[in-house]
């Protein structure tokens, strides 16, 4: 008898995902929240003929020496950095990902963030909560997007989205920062060490490549605008964390807000272990 096909799935789905896996092989998936540990990743890999990942995990030459039968890799996201492909390649396993996969969701995440830095959104709504707010007082003064500078690092698919959703801000100018991509009409193309100096904000919306790491750097934030907003969407590596907290305790940057931290760059064997913090030294 042909042996049914194992699928891993490494993060809960949805039920009708589940369903339609079912179909196709028998479904080992992690019920928990939390990521399964290296070790159990790997047992559970070693009969695997397929495997739906996600962001927290990691298939490197190691993880594909223990998984024999392994065919096919499902990334369940967009950005495949923890995937090494040319590992997978040797060893004859397909990789799959989904290339417009939350494009415009983060795009609005992004412009959210942006604001709620601006406007201190986060300290604000934890003053009120402590019991010491006794109504409006001349304090949490913040900025808007209106009449600003705006730098959009990375002019992907989500770079552009995050564009798209600039226009209706009034911003003073947008300006693009991608040498492989021709910049929207409504935008001003400019290096690098350009936009940090003029923007008010800065969107970074780009990929963990090689040459990427460390992109926005100690060196190029000294050179910033004071009072920077900084926004990172892409992978928590394009930026230089460390330097960042540095910034933010010399009061030179205005603020960071990101949904993707350097930490989680799990095919990175020297990535750190958290995240870096503003108010400690490092």
């Amino acid at each position: 008898m042909k042996r049914r096909a194992k699928i891993l799935v490494t993060n809960r789905i949805h039920h009708e995902v589940a369903d339609r896996l079912e179909a196709l092989g028998e479904v080992d998936c992690n019920r928990k929240a939390e990521p399964l540990a290296a070790s159990e990743f790997r047992h559970r890999l070693s009969d695997a003929t397929a495997v739906m990942g996600f962001m927290t995990d990691c298939i490197d030459d190691a993880a594909l020496a223990a998984a024999p039968n392994l065919k096919v890799v499902a990334c369940a996201l967009k950005g495949f950095d923890s995937y090494d492909v040319e590992a997978c390649t040797r060893a004859g396993v397909w990789v799959t990902i989904v290339p417009d996969l939350l494009t415009e969701p983060t795009a609005e995440l992004a412009i959210g963030l942006a604001i709620g830095l601006a406007r201190q959104v986060r300290e604000a709504d934890a003053y009120v909560r402590s019991g010491h707010f006794k109504g409006w007082r001349p304090q949490f003064y913040g900025k808007g997007l209106a009449g600003s500078t705006v730098a959009v690092v990375g002019m992907g698919r989500v770079g552009q989205a995050i564009v798209e959703r600039l226009r209706g801000f009034g911003c003073s100018a947008i300006l693009s920062v991608d040498p492989a991509i021709n910049p929207p009409p409504e935008c001003i193309a400019v290096q690098l060490e350009e936009a940090v100096q003029q923007a008010d904000y800065v969107f970074v919306a780009v990929p963990l490549v090689p040459g990427s790491r460390h992109l926005i750097r100690a060196d190029l934030l000294s050179k910033s605008k004071p009072g920077l907003h900084l926004i990172n969407v892409g992978r928590g590596s394009v930026v230089d964390e460390d330097a960042v907290a540095t910034s933010l305790r010399e009061g030179h940057l205005g603020g960071y807000a990101a949904d993707v931290f350097a930490f989680e760059d799990w095919l990175l064997d020297d990535r750190p272990s958290a995240i870096p913090s503003s108010k400690e030294k490092t």
